[in-house]
């Protein structure tokens, strides 16, 4: 029972170093920024804009604003969710 315990601390401690590493996301510096970091981000990790980047055009940016506030519940306001899906068409739109 002992080597087992003495397993879970070093693998709890070595998981605990990786995380440490870890970067946070820098995204385009541009207009609506601000918006996206704390209406965004603050619900989920801001990877989700390049990782998903590659995938959506500028209608499913909107759609995943819009999805965001309807399906989620995210508090935006309609002129932040603008500023917003127009931040990420414009930088992370394909």
């Amino acid at each position: 029972m002992r080597s087992v315990t003495i397993a879970a601390i070093m693998t709890a401690l070595m998981a605990i170093s990786a995380a440490a590493e870890e970067r946070p996301v820098q995204l385009k510096q541009a207009p609506g920024l601000d918006k996206v970091e704390s209406n965004c981000g603050g619900c989920h990790s801001l990877d989700y804009v390049p990782m998903n980047s590659p995938f959506l055009s500028a209608a499913a940016w909107d759609a995943e604003v819009t999805k965001m506030i309807s399906a989620f519940g995210a508090p935006i306001d309609q002129a932040d969710a603008k500023i917003i899906a127009d931040y990420l068409k414009s930088n992370y739109g394909m």
